[in-house]
C-alpha cells in the first residue's frame, strides 16, 4: 500500500534505544508488533479482566480479546486513510500492557494503596512494561520499540503538557517523543478505536450477561439503529446473533462517521508531513452528532454495566484482595518471590513499594487469587 505524505514511514523512524541491525524482512514497526505479540505481558493479558473477571465466562471479553479487536479496527482506519498499518496496530496491541489484574478496579486499588508512593496510571505501568519490566533480550530489558511506538503509547490520552512522569522523562527517547504535541496519525487512530471496540463490545458482554435487554438498548439513539435494522430484516433471532448483529452494525456506524469526519478535517489541513499532524489539533475525531451519541452510549454502559450490582461485588472483592496482597509484600517484602525480593529494598521503603507496584501490576486475576490463598489461607499446601 502507498503511504500518504503525512503517515509516519518506516525508513524515517527515530530508532530505538539501543541499536539494532535492521531486519532483511520486516519494517522497524512489524518488528515492534511482533515483539509486543510474543511479550510475557502480552500473553498474561488472556487472563485479566476486561469487565467480566475471566472465570465468570468463557465468552466475555479479557484484555487479550479486546487489544486484538482494538488492533482489528485500528488496521482498517489505518488502511482506510492511507497511513503506517503496522504502527498503529502495534500501538493498539501494546496500549493495555500496563493494566493490573481485576480491571479497573484493581487499578483503583493499586493506586489507593500507592497513594504515598506516586499512586498508580496503567498507561505508565505500559510504558514501564515496554522498557523496563519485560525480560526476553540478552543485551537490554525491555522490548526495544521505536520512539513512534513508545509515543503512541504515551500519548494515548493525549499530549503531555506541563508535568511529565519521571519515568517518561528519564528515557532517552523522551526528546524525539514531542511530548507537548499531537501524536501522529496512527497514535491517534489506536486511541479511539480503543474507544469503539470497548463500547461495542461491552454492549455485547452486557447483553449476554442479561444486564439489559434489546428493548432497553433500542432506547440509547446510537444503538436504536441498528436494532432496528436487525429486527425489520429479521425479528427476533437468538440472543448470540441479535447481540453479534447489533455489535457489527455499531462499529460499522461509528468507523463510517469517524473516516467521514477525519477525511473532512484532513482536507481542510492539506497537510504534506507529520510534522503538520503534530503541530494541528486533533484530526481523528467524530461528527459532533456521533459524539453526542457516543457519550450517550458510555452513560448508559455506566450505568447498566459497569455499575451493576455484580459487577460491584466483584470489584469490592478485587480491591479487597489487591490492597491486601500489597500491605503484606509492602510490610514483609521478604516474602516476595527471589527475583523480586533482591529488588525490594527495606520494608515501607518507596523501593519496596514500586518493587511490590511492579508485581503485583504484572499478575493475572488467577495469579493474584492463588498468592492471597498462599499468604492469607491457613492451609497445608506444598510451599
Amino acid at each position: 500500500m502507498q503511504l500518504s505524505a503525512y503517515a509516519c514511514r518506516p525508513e524515517q523512524s527515530a530508532g530505538r534505544q539501543h541499536e539494532e541491525p535492521e531486519s532483511r524482512l520486516r519494517t522497524p514497526h512489524q518488528r515492534d508488533r511482533d515483539r509486543i505479540v510474543h511479550a510475557t505481558a502480552f500473553r498474561r493479558l488472556e487472563y485479566k479482566t476486561q469487565v467480566f473477571v475471566n472465570f465468570e465466562g468463557d465468552h466475555f471479553r479479557t484484555r487479550l480479546t479486546h487489544s486484538l479487536e482494538v488492533a482489528q479496527i485500528a488496521r482498517t482506519i489505518c488502511r482506510a486513510l492511507a497511513v503506517n498499518e503496522d504502527l498503529g496496530e502495534a500501538i493498539a496491541l501494546a496500549h493495555d500492557l500496563g493494566h493490573s489484574p481485576f480491571g479497573h478496579a484493581g487499578e483503583v486499588a493499586l493506586d489507593e494503596a500507592l497513594r504515598g508512593f506516586g499512586g498508580f496510571d496503567h498507561n505508565l505501568q505500559t510504558f514501564r512494561v515496554l522498557t523496563v519490566l519485560e525480560r526476553r533480550y540478552a543485551a537490554f530489558d525491555g522490548l526495544n520499540l521505536t520512539a513512534e511506538t513508545l509515543e503512541g503509547v504515551v500519548k494515548h490520552n493525549g499530549p503531555l503538557r506541563g508535568h511529565v512522569p519521571a519515568v517518561i522523562a528519564a528515557h532517552p527517547l523522551a526528546g524525539r517523543f514531542a511530548l507537548p504535541l499531537q501524536p501522529p496519525l496512527e497514535a491517534q487512530i489506536a486511541a479511539i478505536s480503543d474507544d469503539i471496540a470497548y463500547c461495542s463490545h461491552d454492549v455485547d458482554d452486557g447483553l449476554r450477561a442479561g444486564f439489559f435487554t434489546i428493548e432497553e438498548l433500542a432506547e440509547v439513539p446510537l444503538a436504536a439503529p441498528a436494532v432496528a435494522a436487525i429486527l425489520d430484516r429479521y425479528g427476533r433471532c437468538e440472543p448470540e446473533r441479535f447481540a453479534h448483529e447489533t455489535v457489527r452494525r455499531l462499529i460499522d456506524r461509528l468507523v463510517t462517521d469517524l473516516l467521514a469526519e477525519t477525511r473532512r478535517r484532513l482536507e481542510a489541513l492539506a497537510p504534506t508531513s507529520v510534522a503538520e499532524i503534530r503541530d494541528a489539533e486533533r484530526l481523528v475525531a467524530f461528527s459532533g452528532e456521533v459524539a453526542e451519541q457516543l457519550a450517550a452510549l458510555r452513560a448508559f454502559l455506566h450505568e447498566r454495566v459497569y455499575r451493576h450490582y455484580k459487577v460491584n461485588r466483584m470489584a469490592l472483592k478485587a480491591q479487597r484482595l489487591v490492597h491486601e496482597l500489597f500491605e503484606a509484600f509492602l510490610s514483609a517484602p521478604q516474602c516476595l518471590p527471589n527475583r523480586w525480593r533482591r529488588l525490594a529494598g527495606e520494608p515501607g521503603s518507596r523501593r519496596t513499594a514500586e518493587t511490590v507496584r511492579d508485581y503485583i501490576a504484572g499478575m493475572t486475576d488467577r495469579y493474584a487469587l492463588d498468592e492471597h490463598d498462599r499468604l492469607f489461607k491457613l492451609a497445608r499446601y506444598r510451599l
